[in-house]
């Protein structure tokens, strides 16, 4: 099913009380209820047919599944029995164990991907289902990034986004630096291009980050006192910062290519999918060049401030 932009999160995001960045060791009890509901939808109800009862067959496996590994009778703490689909579903929604969380949305998705999809048509002939599997998986991404957790199903499992985003190893060190007071404006852009990420805004997403990383140049540029322009292109801030040997001269030589590689970076990305008029056909940007693009804007940002000591 979609998802919709509803009232109340738009409300939220105007107070500013999404995350800002990826949280990793938690999920949201809301966010578990949301995939629960994907998971029963993904699943269906049996149309009754003699001999097959796929929907009970799914979740008996994967709670029998899930109790050899953790090496337990049974998922279940209630004193009464209860049917395989309650007692893995409740175990989901009751654990404080996040990665066992994570086991059990990857251990269904898995199903759901490699079981349901692959057998599709006799699967939905014995069964009633709300949302195919692709939309399933599709949705259970979607909320991950709408939470700020920082994981999506990919290639049959759980994975954390900085396995293709750098998260931790560039993306917080920027974080921290543009808490400095100097990159306040920054600083701002660049967690608008999280948010943007996160809800799906692709094209907003590459646009502030070109302006995050305008910005975080014109900083130093000023800090500096460098002559510039307000209305400087990344091109001539680039250079500018290139002439005042903001590279260091001992390693100039070793950085030669540095204007291409931002030149081409993040402002030509932007002005090609987001900066320009679309024409008649609207273009679509993905999450993989969007991805690509921040991943770039950190790179670019933390080198510039590292190198201009402030």
């Amino acid at each position: 099913m979609p998802t919709f932009n509803l009232f109340s999160k738009r409300q939220r995001a105007l107070r500013g009380e999404e995350p800002d960045i990826y949280l990793y060791d938690d999920i949201p009890n809301h966010l578990r209820v949301q995939i629960v509901h994907i998971i029963r939808d993904a699943f269906g109800v049996t149309k009754g047919h003699i001999g097959k009862d796929r929907p009970h067959d799914a979740y008996k496996f994967i709670h029998d599944s899930l109790c050899r590994e953790y090496g337990v009778f049974t998922l279940s703490d209630s004193n009464y029995r209860e049917s395989n689909e309650a007692s893995v579903l409740n175990y989901f929604l009751q654990t404080t164990d996040y990665e066992r969380a994570l086991d059990v949305i990857e251990f269904f998705f898995r199903y759901i991907d490699f079981v349901i999809k692959a057998d599709f048509s006799d699967y939905t002939y014995y069964t009633t289902i709300q949302i195919k599997p692709e939309d399933a998986i599709s949705e259970l991404n979607d909320r991950f990034k709408e939470h700020g957790v920082g994981y999506q199903y990919q290639g049959g499992q759980i994975i954390r986004v900085d396995s293709n985003y750098m998260h931790s190893e560039v993306v917080i060190p920027v974080l921290a630096l543009l808490r400095n007071k100097k990159f306040k404006g920054a600083n701002e852009e660049f967690l608008k291009a999280h948010e943007h990420y996160r809800l799906g805004h692709n094209k907003e997403c590459l646009s502030d980050c070109l302006k995050a990383f305008e910005s975080t140049m014109k900083i130093i540029c000023k800090e500096k006192s460098w002559t510039y322009n307000s209305n400087d292109t990344s091109k001539k801030l680039i250079n500018i910062c290139l002439q005042n040997n903001l590279i260091p001269s001992f390693s100039q030589n070793q950085f030669t290519s540095l204007s291409n590689l931002l030149e081409s970076g993040i402002p030509t990305i932007r002005n090609k999918l987001s900066g320009h008029g679309q024409g008649q056909v609207p273009q679509k940007v993905d999450d993989e060049i969007t991805r690509y693009g921040m991943n770039l804007t950190a790179t670019n940002i933390l080198f510039l401030i590292e190198q201009s000591g402030l």
